[in-house]
């Protein structure tokens, strides 16, 4: 198993500030208006030394993860093929393609061998730009090929370099969102500094390198960021414009770079289509948000081929069928408060009759099945669904998309982020409530009192149940956590350094003044960051000065001996994970591999995993001939798997597909009957001769045991 271990030697004043709404020198969106050109230049000043403080901080957050990488690793000093060994399961196989397009005679010839690959899945060709997001390895290794750096560079450093790059353009995004919002820039130095003390829990860069998410959360960031400054008001035609530009630009960025990107933005349509009903958003920039969603992803799915799993998303026939709703529902914004009501449930059950009808009606036009696993997953998950499918149960008992553990919360309490994240969020939400039970009563054109009145800008809004939503994906699978932790920083520092908390906390509690606002707006942020820095300063130090190393002699044997004593035409059968390394560090062909996303790879993924199942020798060669493997690895660590608790070990979960009762201890279903074969992973060490006629073991070290497929018939 891979492995690290210990080296062996070798007062802040702002111009651009929200003010009270009540006084008579403010303009729309808080910002304050300059009567003299002392004023002009501070309002300047202040956003030069915000961006600048922006633009450092994502430098020095990009500097830092780098070199974690290189300290946990020792990445500089270790052989290439232990360096791509660390691009662990997915991340190798995703690597492979930047490898493969370098080493490619020419670019041409580098494309056609992705378009017509016949080494990932072996007996078929498969159009790795159609099924995968690798068109940022395409363009990154083009982008190799042709600037002059190859004599100072190699090929593996400017592929990290760029993805710990894209980590100073996620900072940035956070602290701009968080400074658009609050109007401070010391928000986003807050929110800057809560990502980086949060590390562990807001990203995973710095071991899973070339991971979709790490490419494309630093554009859904910037998406987020140009859709909190698109919903501020009275912005002019020009500047929306460019908004509306770059909210496409990210939108699409965001889904080449991730095959999930659907369900991300379905959950961000979902917050759309609920402040759009009550009333909380304009209207025309949400069907904006709506159309850019559509045609982003449209684009990408032509420039994948026509990819059936974007055709199929519910995304697109939910958006679409919110833009059909509303040309049937044309008065839905109007009557009284019991009208209203009665016009949303309907538009609710219109919008989710038509997003099932039209989702299943271009299914079954075009028999797309690419995303069955994910909704048996996710019924299996909520108790709608089998629990004895093979792929749902393989979700299941992976730690990653379970619940969010509670101790996740004490770690970001620490930081104070969690209770000022609840401190913000609570006193906002009943400000929404507030505000929607006004919009859907009608009262909000009542005129009020101004000390009365509670407001929420659209910005504010967006944000609010971006974040809820979010929130709820987070906590029921923990994997998602990172598109919440780091929105959590945003949100968090907004309200701490927000006008209008403030003052909705100290009107609530009768000690409301202006000058009480603006004192505690900026005092309590930087007592905040004082503490932050003086707790966490040393630690952050420390962790930058322990040195490790990469090890794991059994894998780099393996990989080597694969390269020095197999033909390059050999067909290698194993997990999933191992086989993403072996076409990595030996470019041999695969039978099955860690994409999960196409029906064809599970059913044959679970095929190949019998080797782990109790399956005849029979049985297992022709399945393994069938798929034209030369070559099987098995891995003790899966065959005699502790990791997991009966009924989540991959041994379990084949022998419940399969109809067996489980190994060890423990109650089974009535249905399960014993199986009338051994284990195969342990019966054929045992070198019986139905076993060795078939499978001749040709390598083996305390890890790995590798058999080559005799021609037996």
């Amino acid at each position: 198993m891979t492995t690290v271990r210990q080296r062996r030697g070798g007062r802040v004043t702002e111009g651009a500030e929200d003010q009270p709404s009540e006084e008579k020198n403010v303009k729309s969106d808080g910002d304050v208006l300059s009567d003299h050109t002392g004023g002009k230049l501070w309002n300047i000043l202040s956003i030069t030394l915000g961006g600048i403080v922006a633009i450092g901080v994502g430098l020095l957050t990009s500097f830092y993860v780098a070199t974690l990488h290189e300290n946990d690793l020792w990445f500089s000093n270790i052989k290439e093929v232990e360096r791509e060994i660390s691009f662990r399961t997915e991340c190798g196989l995703y690597y492979s393609y930047y490898k493969q397009m370098i080493q490619a005679a020419s670019i041409q010839q580098g494309l056609h061998g992705l378009v017509y690959d016949n080494k990932t899945e072996s007996v078929r060709t498969i159009n790795i730009l159609e099924r995968m997001n690798v068109y940022q390895e395409v363009f990154l290794s083009i982008l190799y090929r042709i600037l002059p750096i190859q004599q100072y560079l190699e090929p593996v450093y400017f592929y990290i370099y760029t993805l710990f790059g894209l980590q100073a353009v996620y900072v940035f995004a956070l602290y701009v969102t968080s400074w658009l919002l609050s109007g401070t820039w010391l928000s986003g130095l807050l929110a800057a500094c809560w990502y980086i003390t949060n590390r562990i829990d807001t990203t995973r860069v710095e071991f899973t390198i070339p991971l979709r998410e790490n490419w494309a959360l630093p554009f859904f960031a910037v998406q987020i960021a140009a859709i909190t400054y698109l919903l501020r008001t009275h912005l002019q035609p020009a500047q929306e414009r460019l908004t509306l530009l770059a909210v496409f630009i990210a939108t699409f960025l965001f889904s080449l770079t991730w095959q999930f990107n659907q369900f991300m933005m379905l959950i961000q349509a979902l917050a759309l289509f609920i402040l759009d009903c009550f009333d909380m958003l304009p209207t025309a920039k949400v069907t904006w948000l709506y159309i850019i969603q559509i045609s982003g992803l449209l684009l990408v799915c032509v420039l994948q081929f026509f990819n059936s799993m974007i055709l199929g998303s519910l995304l697109i026939s939910f958006n679409a069928s919110v833009l059909i709703a509303r040309t049937i529902q044309k008065n839905l914004k109007k009557g009284n408060l019991f009208n209203r009501l009665g016009k949303l449930i309907l538009h609710v059950l219109l919008v989710s009759s038509l997003t099932l009808l039209v989702n299943k009606f271009i299914k079954k036009s075009l028999n797309l099945e690419s995303d069955e696993h994910i909704f048996k997953f996710l019924k299996a998950k909520f108790g709608f669904g089998s629990t004895r499918d093979f792929d749902a149960n393989l979700y299941l008992c992976e730690e990653a998309f379970g619940l969010l553990p509670l101790n996740t919360f004490s770690r970001l309490s620490d930081t104070l982020l969690f209770y000022v994240y609840i401190f913000s969020l609570f006193p906002l939400t009943v400000a929404a409530l507030i505000v929607a039970f006004r919009n859907l009563s009608g009262s909000n054109q009542v005129q009020e009192k101004a000390e009365y009145t509670i407001t929420l800008k659209p910005d504010a809004a967006y944000n609010l149940i971006h974040t809820v939503l979010f929130g709820c994906l987070a906590l029921s699978t923990m994997r998602m956590k990172y598109l919440w932790t780091s929105h959590m920083c945003v949100f968090a520092s907004f309200g701490l350094c927000s006008t209008e908390v403030w003052r909705l906390i100290l009107k609530c509690v009768h000690l409301y003044t202006s000058q009480r606002t603006q004192m505690i707006k900026y005092s309590i942020p930087i007592i905040t960051l004082l503490y932050i820095s003086y707790k966490f300063w040393p630690g952050i130090m420390d962790e930058l000065s322990e040195l490790r190393e990469f090890y794991d002699p059994d894998t780099v044997e393996l990989m080597n001996w694969i390269k020095s004593n197999t033909p390059n035409t050999a067909v290698f059968a194993g997990s999933m994970q191992l086989l993403a390394g072996v076409k990595l560090c030996t470019g041999r062909t695969l039978t099955n591999h860690p994409h999960y996303e196409d029906k064809h790879l599970r059913e044959r993924t679970k095929q190949i995993y019998q080797i782990y199942a109790k399956r005849s020798p029979e049985d297992v060669y022709r399945i393994l001939q069938s798929f034209g493997t030369d070559y099987v690895i098995l891995e003790d660590s899966i065959c005699y798997e502790r990791r997991h608790s009966r009924g989540c070990r991959l041994r379990d979960l084949l022998d419940t597909a399969n109809g067996h009762i489980m190994d060890g201890l423990g109650e089974s279903e009535p249905d399960l009957k014993p199986s009338l074969y051994p284990r195969f992973c342990e019966e054929i060490k045992k070198n019986l001769p139905s076993y060795t006629l078939r499978f001749i073991r040709v390598f083996q070290n305390k890890t790995f045991h590798v058999y080559k497929l005799a021609k037996y018939k």
